[in-house]
Order: structure tokens, then C-alpha cells, then sequence
């Protein structure tokens, strides 16, 4: 406890907690004493005269909100990943486009999307955990290989197998809770996405694309948004929604990929990142300039005004900054390029919303053709 330099000697020092002069001899004695919780955190340091004193060390604070929370509650807690929502606002913006488009384009109130947008942000949350826990029960041997993952619940063994889809269970539960809410012919609609949910997982073992896989699944709501709304389906405008998402998806999970290229070479993991390679910038771009192209489309076919093209218009400078600016072999720079990417799809979010309100209010904006 107490390191000496030059002469031997002990000088007294003062308990934190109990504010009690000790002498270092006499605070390790201390200890046995009951003084255990007041002399913990002392720790021994040269002074000035070249002879040791005890000071205190600072507790070590809690890293994230979770960490406040019960023990018990804590591994279920990150399993979902709740601490990170970008994942779920990624799995949510493609759902309030086509919310606010059907809305636009149909005359509904602002009680149609407030609604619908509150249901499918509940949705979004739910059905986001509950695919971190199907990924993580399918990826627990790889999760241990891979330095970003080993600590996850499952993989470190704070959750067992059972647990886990016993949880599982409880998630898939309250999704379908938050569907049944919808018309019948959404309800089909969105259980058609579960098959494309469960099998994304096990991509990444046969194919450089399961961000493909991903975009499938993650852009549904494009689809599901429109048919909650009008109780039908016009793919004139659904399905450009629906591929330009899936574009956006593979940049922004491209990206995100590059995290972990080195480990997933030595386990045997397949992705677009160890695909492209080299190139990756290149493609990205292109798959950039797809989604926006796509997107406006879906606005064309729709009728939508300038408003819509302008959220439109800054999300593609936006994706366009985030695939200039991240050095893919850093992974702060490519988390922070991932959720930048999610930004893009907030910037859409705000020109079909804009687009709507001015139409409610009254204020007449053309289209841009």
C-alpha cells in the first residue's frame, strides 16, 4: 500500500469518508478494523519531499445509463442495444416517409400520421431488439472471436441460450401487439417480413451481401407505412421508397462493417466491406447516388412539392460527406460515419413532413415537374 522513496517514514493522511487522521501504518490497519469502506480508495503517492502519502483514488463511475439500472435488468439491456438507438431510428425513418407521403398524398389529418408514426416508433423499438437478440443466439461462437463483440450478453455467457429465447419470445410478443393495431391487409404484410428477419443472421456465412439481406428487411416499413395509411398498395410509389432505402442501407451498413474486417477474416465472416475493398468509397457513392435517385422518384410518381425534394437534396449531401469523409480502416470514424448516415434519413423525414404541413395549412407549393 504505501511505496517509500529516500528515508522511511510515514506521514498521516486523512480518511475521505470519516475525515479521521491516520498514519498510513495506522489506516492499513484500519482495514481490519472496519474502516474498509472509508480507506478503500487510498492510494499511496511520492510527495514532495520524496516520501509516500495516501491520497484518494476516484470511484469509477458508471459508463452508461444501463450501468445505473438492477443487475438482473442490465445484460437484457444491451442486449437490445437500447443504449445505441441509432439502429432503431434506421429501422424507423423508412417508415415515416411512406407514412407522411400516403398521408400527403391522400388529404389525411395530422392525427393520421401522429398516430401511425407513435405506433411504428413503439414497433421500430421492439422488433430492433428483438433482432439484436435472434443475431446475437446466431452469432454467439463469432461475437467471442471479434473484439467490438465479445462482451455482448450472450457471448459472454450473462445470458443463456433458454434466457435469451425465452426474451425473444416476450419481444416477438409485444411486435405483434403493436401490429394487430393495423388493417388486415397490413398485418399480412408485415408478418411476410418475418421469414427475411429470421435468416438475415446466417447471410454473413454464405454471402459477401448480407446487407443486402439487411436492406430487405430493414426497409420494409416503406412498404408497411403506405398500407397502414390507406389500407392498399401503390407500388408506383412504394416500391422506389422501398429500393431507395434498400441502397441506403448498404452504404450505411457497409460502413459499419468496416469495424470489424479485420476479425471477420479470421472467423470467416462475409460482407460487402470485405467485398468491395479497395473500392469501397467508389461503390458507395454509386449506391449514394442510387438511393437519392430512387427516393425522388418515389416523390415524382407522388406529386410531392419542392419541400420534399429539398430534404431529399440535403440527404444526399449528407451520405455524400460520410462516404468522402470516413477512413474505413478507423472504427470511431466508421461508427461515426454509420451514424451519420442516419441523418439522411431524418433530412427526408423533414421535406415529406414540411411538404404535408404546408399542405394542411393551405400554402400551395408546386411540384417540381
Amino acid at each position: 500500500m504505501i511505496a517509500l522513496l529516500g528515508r522511511s517514514r510515514l506521514l498521516p493522511s486523512v480518511c475521505p469518508h470519516s475525515r479521521t487522521r491516520f498514519t498510513a501504518r495506522a489506516c492499513n490497519n484500519a482495514l481490519f478494523r472496519g474502516h474498509r469502506t472509508s480507506c478503500r480508495s487510498l492510494i499511496a503517492q511520492p510527495t514532495r519531499r520524496g516520501v509516500a502519502s495516501v491520497t484518494p483514488k476516484a470511484a469509477a463511475l458508471p459508463t452508461t445509463w444501463i450501468d445505473r439500472a438492477p443487475a438482473k435488468l442490465r445484460p437484457y439491456l444491451y442486449l437490445t442495444r437500447i443504449d445505441k438507438p441509432i439502429g432503431t431510428l434506421l429501422l424507423f425513418y423508412p417508415c415515416t416517409w411512406s407514412i407522411t407521403m400516403a398521408s400527403y398524398t391522400v388529404g389525411a389529418p395530422f392525427t393520421t400520421p401522429l398516430t401511425y408514426i407513435s405506433l411504428f416508433g413503439i414497433g421500430a423499438l421492439i422488433m430492433r431488439s428483438a433482432g439484436c437478440t435472434i443475431n446475437d443466439m446466431a452469432d454467439r461462437d463469432f461475437d467471442k472471436a471479434v473484439e467490438r463483440t465479445k462482451d455482448r450478453p450472450i457471448a459472454r455467457g450473462d445470458i443463456t441460450r433458454g434466457s435469451a429465447f425465452a426474451f425473444l419470445g416476450a419481444q416477438l410478443t409485444g411486435g405483434l401487439a403493436v401490429l394487430t393495431q393495423l388493417n388486415w391487409y397490413s398485418i399480412l404484410l408485415g408478418a411476410s417480413s418475418l421469414p427475411i428477419v429470421a435468416m438475415y443472421p446466417f447471410m454473413k456465412r454464405y454471402t459477401h451481401w448480407p446487407q443486402a439481406v439487411l436492406g430487405l428487411a430493414f426497409n420494409w416499413g416503406a412498404l408497411l407505412g403506405w398500407a397502414a395509411v390507406t389500407g392498399s398498395m401503390n407500388w408506383a410509389v412504394a416500391l422506389p421508397l422501398y429500393a431507395g432505402g434498400f441502397c441506403w442501407t448498404i452504404v450505411y451498413d457497409t460502413i459499419y462493417a468496416h469495424q470489424d474486417k479485420a476479425d471477420d477474416v479470421k472467423v470467416g465472416v462475409r460482407s460487402t466491406a470485405l467485398l468491395f475493398g479497395a473500392h469501397t468509397r467508389a461503390v458507395l457513392a454509386a449506391f449514394s447516388a442510387s438511393s437519392v435517385s430512387l427516393v425522388a422518384l418515389a416523390g415524382y410518381t407522388n406529386a410531392q412539392g419542392l419541400p420534399f425534394y429539398a430534404g431529399v437534396g440535403l440527404a444526399g449531401v449528407q451520405l455524400a460527406r460520410m462516404v468522402y469523409k470516413t477512413d474505413f480502416d478507423s472504427r470511431p470514424s466508421c461508427w461515426a460515419g454509420f451514424k451519420g448516415c442516419g441523418t439522411a434519413g431524418a433530412l427526408v423525414w423533414a421535406g415529406a413532413m414540411a411538404d404535408y404541413t404546408l399542405l394542411l395549412s393551405g400554402v400551395s407549393i408546386p411540384a417540381l415537374w
